[in-house]
């Protein structure tokens, strides 16, 4: 069976389909544009581009795996709780409708975040994770959240935010320093490859609330180094080092707090490869791969299997 998943978040605009017999996800996306120097784009701006761009995405990925799909799955929403909404997921609900009726296909729909969380399970060879409970932490550029998972009946799962950063996002921090640094808009990739060439260590101290970071300190400090010439590497480099910081001080407290639960990293800032590499060492977190990690409609096809599957499509 064919289980088509669409995606259309803040940043991206994304299809994928999740094919059962061979196991296997193909996936098409575009960025939304940003102006250079620009940090984002507004809402409006944004379900304009997803107008734009979707139907373009659909047609390459049916290019690609031609035939028409069994079931159709959307993510509508950031987060299953009342009141999450942007005005972005309407684009990709609208189109995920129109197939399902015209093809009288079975619509399922669910939040972005949980399409992270099954993106990240799916490519780490880890759906088991979802018959237990674990932490899964989806660091992004509009969250910075841990999460508590645990199996439910009716949605698959079910999520609760157990820690959180309470100001600044990992991402909006990369992000501003990026844009700051003169990098182009998401800069995660380019201040990665950027901290890469500073040959400085930082042992930063986070500060913490119970399991909850902050992080609007850090970009303080980076503003306050580039005001006195600091190298951008370095700038870059103590960015990394400051979300790496503050998300291993929070394992380590949510793990006091509820046991040594299993732990997932997604989200577009969890591709950076000196956050996987620290954070899998200390603490065998489980991260998705680089592909699956940004926002991408992979996690909402997998999910699409998930619901007409059932226990069986746990051991892929």
């Amino acid at each position: 069976m064919r289980f088509l998943g669409i995606d259309t978040s803040n940043y991206t605009t994304s299809a994928a389909i999740f094919d059962s017999d061979t196991e296997t996800v193909i996936q098409k996306k575009m960025m939304l544009p940003v102006k250079p120097g620009e940090k984002g784009l507004r809402q409006s701006e944004a379900v304009f581009h997803h107008t734009v761009q979707l139907p373009q995405v659909l047609t390459e990925l049916f290019s690609d795996t031609p035939g028409t799909p069994d079931f159709v799955g959307v993510s509508i929403f950031p987060r299953r709780e009342e009141g999450s909404y942007m005005p972005c997921f309407l684009v990709g609900k609208a189109v995920a409708e129109a197939i399902s009726v015209s093809q009288n296909k079975p619509l399922q729909t669910f939040s972005h975040q949980e399409g992270h969380i099954a993106a990240a399970l799916f490519s780490a060879k880890r759906l088991d994770l979802l018959k237990k409970t674990f932490l899964a932490f989806h660091v992004s550029g509009g969250t910075t959240e841990a999460l508590l998972v645990t199996p439910s009946e009716e949605d698959l799962f079910s999520v609760r935010i157990v820690g959180q950063s309470l100001d600044l996002k990992a991402g909006q921090l990369i992000d501003r320093t990026g844009v700051m640094l003169s990098l182009p808009f998401p800069c995660g990739k380019d201040l990665e490859a950027l901290s890469e060439q500073s040959m400085k260590s930082y042992s930063v101290k986070p500060t913490m609330k119970g399991t909850d970071c902050c992080l609007s300190g850090v970009e303080n400090q980076c503003q306050a180094m580039f005001r006195n010439g600091e190298s951008p590497a370095d700038i870059a480099k103590f960015c990394i080092c400051s979300v790496l910081a503050a998300l291993s001080e929070m394992v380590a407290a949510l793990r006091k707090t509820y046991g040594d639960l299993p732990v997932l990293f997604s989200g577009g800032v969890s591709s950076n490869k000196l956050l996987k590499k620290i954070l899998s060492e200390r603490f065998n977190a489980v991260f998705a791969e680089p592909a699956f990690s940004a926002d991408n409609a992979a996690g909402v096809a997998v999910l699409t299997a998930l619901k007409q599957k059932g226990s069986s499509f746990y051991e892929l």
